[in-house]
């Protein structure tokens, strides 16, 4: 069907589901076509099959290929091509002309007006972890619906501290991740899978004398674009589809995580100036953008973001702009993102990944990949060399501000820690997961966050 009379057929259908229950149910294709219509877009370009290497639209794994748009932009010169020397600048005009851009044109805008969230504590259960005696609150966090009572949103929040803890403890908070299956147009998404050896990533926090939380991401928002007419983007839109500009579910995800976070600065068991967040794959990607809004976040690990996350959008290579925006993982993204999947391009987008990086220095950030290649290796689907790129050129805000960046930028061999500045890297031997690199994140973040006055992010 052609897509205006698929607009025209889905408009009726909106209406009448409007004058039944008062919010429209769509499918993701539905909505999808409606914000394609809302653009005046009439088609994308497709996005890279990860699949079938003998496909037309086959995954691009050669690096001769991968940079059609050479040089990202710099995050020292400001849009009317000022030149930022000084951290007064950063503060005051680079950075929130970035954070600007990111909310225009990828992520989308928080609403000034998202209601309350009231904490609620359902269950507190003393138990051990790995050998050690903990405490651990279930949460739910009841966001305010009097606008729109047809949608309820409740965070699921739990927090685990060590049962002995004489004060206050640092915690690292992961968006919750569940195992994926194959999607369109890219490979499987596997799980986090085991540490290879060594102990789960909760006992080891909490031998370090440290705490762990967990949110549910889609308790927050739904990880499809069916569900953009309810969860929190649905609540503040009363049910109605996105305008371009709307926040998608990684900018929820992100907002999320700090209602917890807040949650976090009330109870006496937990030092709120060092949490640390985490996330694997499609919330890594959500752990990035956190980091990067929030500046009470202290340390970062990025687990395999790929797409979306640390990997640049101007490289041709792996996950492409174009699977980003299709029907299948859209919703991530503002509205307006589609655009660089038709008609213009990811050589047209005013920022790239690396100033998404750059919004979280001087704070430690730990980017972390599985190798590309060899047996177990999560792929070349997430684009690894492209992540390090990205995390080089946001070295020179993070040296501007008086952190260290990554010390080079020749890409080091898998298993290669680079972690004596505040913005790190390493690539381990294992899948798509963060499990081999936990060890080496906690060494880094204890330097960083409990060695030490914690970092000041937000400047003069």
């Amino acid at each position: 069907m052609p897509i205006l009379a698929l607009v025209a057929a889905l408009s009726a259908s909106i209406a009448a589901a409007q004058e039944q229950t008062g919010l429209p149910e769509l499918t993701a294709q539905q909505d999808h076509a409606l914000m394609m219509r809302a653009l005046g877009i009439a088609s994308l370009r497709p996005g890279a099959n990860g699949l079938d290497p003998d496909a037309p639209n086959a995954a691009n794994y050669d690096e001769s290929k991968a940079n059609p748009y050479p040089g990202l932009p710099d995050p020292l010169v400001t849009d009317d091509g000022d030149p930022v020397t000084t951290p007064e600048q950063w503060w005051q005009v680079r950075r929130p002309e970035i954070v600007e851009h990111f909310d225009r044109e990828v992520y989308g805008r928080v609403p000034d007006d998202v209601p309350a969230v009231s904490w609620e504590v359902v269950e507190t259960v003393e138990e051990e972890v790995g050998g050690v005696p903990a405490v651990t609150k279930r949460l739910l966090g009841h966001v305010d619906n009097v606008r729109c009572p047809e949608i309820s949103v409740d965070i699921q929040l739990s927090l685990t501290t060590p049962a002995d803890a004489e004060g206050p403890v640092p915690v690292i908070l992961e968006f919750g991740f569940g195992g994926f299956g194959p999607r369109p147009g890219g490979p499987p998404r596997r799980g986090p899978g085991p540490p290879r050896g060594g102990p789960p990533w909760r006992e080891q926090v909490l031998d370090r004398g440290w705490g762990f939380a967990v949110v549910v991401p889609v308790s927050i928002q739904a990880d499809d674009g069916s569900g953009l007419t309810r969860g929190i983007i649905g609540l503040c839109n009363e049910g109605r589809p996105r305008d371009p500009d709307d926040w998608g579910a990684l900018r929820a995800w992100a907002w999320g995580a700090s209602r917890a976070l807040d949650y976090f600065e009330a109870d006496p068991a937990v030092d709120a100036d060092r949490v640390g967040i985490e996330g694997l794959s499609r919330y890594g990607k959500a752990a990035l953008v956190a980091m990067a809004y929030d500046p009470r976040f202290a340390v970062g690990f990025i687990g395999s973001s790929g797409a979306g996350g640390a990997k640049p959008f101007r490289r041709t290579f792996g996950e492409l702009v174009e699977n980003l925006a299709s029907s299948g993982e859209y919703h991530w993204m503002a509205g307006n993102f589609l655009k660089y999947a038709g008609p213009l391009t990811p050589g047209d987008l005013p920022v790239d990944s690396h100033e998404l990086i750059a919004l979280c220095a001087p704070r430690p950030v730990f980017v972390s990949y599985g190798a590309s290649t060899g047996p177990g290796a999560e792929g070349q689907w997430v684009d690894q060399r492209g992540s390090f790129m990205a995390a080089v050129a946001a070295g020179p805000v993070y040296e501007l501000l008086g952190a260290r960046g990554l010390g080079t930028a020749e890409f080091p061999e898998v298993g290669t820690a680079l972690v004596d500045g505040e913005l790190t890297w390493r690539q381990h031997e294992g899948g798509h997961t963060t499990g081999p690199n936990w060890p080496t994140f906690l060494d880094f973040a204890a330097r960083r966050i409990t060695d030490g006055p914690p970092p000041d992010p937000e400047g003069p």
